[in-house]
């Protein structure tokens, strides 16, 4: 007997730097636990407690264009001076197999993603203000001043091309956080 599996859907979220992707990630991912993260491949450094293969994947720059020329990635994007991509291979295996992903692609990487996979589910996270962006960045004291700036001047950048040429059937203002992880959660439940 051929059974035939419903593929698994694809929640894709694109945000600026500082607002609240991560975090809204983190809470469906806690509340739907039978969606599947994808994993990106970047070259940048790790940061304090970030694990390879678990937060992501992380390379050489010669690694990474080495797959680059093997066309193992779905997109790929240069964002604040390192390489990001995510691997085709991952996304396959897990939506042939039925079971569903979430993923973190960047504005410029989404588009060219919607190109391969055109059914994925855009999810746009938005801080309520500029300023507010800027607070949260400083807040989180990771980054030195020229970052913070080279972060805000791409988020500018980021949210108009989201605005005009992006595939995003959801957006969702990070005002209140609590409010924000609700909303995302109950959003992504009942797209299943």
């Amino acid at each position: 007997m051929n059974i035939n599996i419903a593929k698994g859907k694809i929640f894709v979220f694109s945000a600026p730097s500082g607002a609240g992707k991560t975090t809204l990630i983190n809470s469906v991912r806690r509340a739907v636990p039978e969606i599947i993260y994808s994993v990106s491949a970047t070259t940048r450094p790790p940061r304090e407690g970030e694990i390879s293969g678990r937060h992501y994947f992380f390379l050489t720059d010669e690694e990474f264009r080495s797959k680059l020329e093997q066309d193992e990635f779905a997109e790929w994007a240069c964002v604040h001076g390192h390489y990001y991509g995510t691997p085709k291979s991952f996304i396959n295996t897990t939506i042939n197999s039925g079971m569903h992903i979430i993923m973190d692609i960047d504005v410029f990487g989404k588009t060219k993603f919607d190109m391969l996979y055109p059914q994925a589910i855009g999810i746009l996270i938005l801080p309520p203000s500029f300023e507010e962006l800027e607070r949260r960045l400083r807040a989180r004291q990771t980054d030195n001043d020229a970052t913070i700036q080279l972060r805000l001047a791409n988020a500018r950048t980021e949210m108009e091309f989201a605005e005009k040429r992006g595939k995003y059937e959801y957006t969702i203002i990070n005002n209140d956080l609590e409010q924000a992880e609700k909303e995302t959660v109950c959003l992504v439940r009942s797209l299943l």
